[in-house]
């Protein structure tokens, strides 16, 4: 794809939707329609990087209640002819066909590359890759069984919503403190991952998610790893201008 002068491909992740609590969740939801609406006049592509919910679950007939806002700006920028690419978060993992026929908005399971103006990029929302973290990687397998899937399903709505919106809570509270801070290129999982990438590969930038912590790594002279924050505490995207990446923040108070 080649960004014509004065547009820009953005990408964000991590607003985790219906959490803490459903004022605190529409209050941010509201903010991420406002920027979603600015930058439409010049956005060649959106690309929203998992957890856009802090949980999703199709059922065959209904979808979770709410979010009509965040859905409704999607297929308003999908309507008007800008692409937007969705990557399923450990959050929203359970995604059928919605995004698909609704919002007319691919979806993608796994790591994907794209390329803009001759620059290399893998996209991906990063949970699971990199060494270690044997556990969780056996539950996403587990989770992402087809079987597993459907036997949730039977759940009535009511049970399976509130055991899964526990779960949700219950692992943000593990890992809140190593998402605060940049744990050194030696432990942070995904520099590792990007770095065992390049040794087959070349990418420019490495896009990801799930960390919930702005950050932007020099692998070396040729690429970087760019983690977008989230949109809880930071309210961080990265922005392509078609030569140059930055990471930047949008200014709440203005919101």
């Amino acid at each position: 794809m080649q960004i014509t002068q004065g547009k820009k491909i953005y990408f964000l992740s991590d607003f985790h939707l219906g959490v803490p609590d459903h004022a605190s969740s529409l209050k941010r939801e509201k903010i991420i329609v406002r920027f979603l609406d600015e930058i439409k006049h010049d956005a060649a592509g959106i690309f929203i990087v998992g957890d856009l919910f802090d949980f999703w679950y199709e059922y065959k007939k209904v979808v979770p209640k709410g979010f009509v806002r965040i859905l409704g700006k999607i297929a308003e920028l999908t309507d008007s002819g800008i692409p937007v690419w969705f990557f399923v978060g450990n959050h929203d993992m359970w995604m059928n066909d919605y995004f698909e026929k609704e919002l007319n908005v691919p979806v993608y399971f796994e790591p994907k590359e794209f390329e803009f103006n001759g620059k290399k990029f893998l996209v991906g929302h990063g949970d699971g890759l990199g060494p270690g973290d044997h556990g969780y990687k056996f539950l996403k397998k587990l989770f992402r069984n087809p079987v597993c899937k459907f036997l949730f399903g039977i759940f009535p709505p009511y049970i399976g919503m509130s055991v899964a919106n526990y779960s949700s809570r219950s692992s943000r509270a593990v890992t809140g403190e190593d998402d605060a801070r940049f744990l050194g290129e030696d432990k942070e999982w995904l520099v590792i991952y990007c770095r065992e990438v390049l040794k087959e590969q070349h990418f420019d930038y490495f896009i990801f998610g799930h960390r919930h912590l702005p950050i932007d790594f020099r692998l070396n002279e040729n690429s970087r790893y760019i983690n977008l924050g989230d949109w809880i505490r930071y309210f961080s995207y990265a922005e392509f201008d078609g030569q140059n990446l930055e990471l930047k923040y949008y200014p709440v108070e203005n919101a």
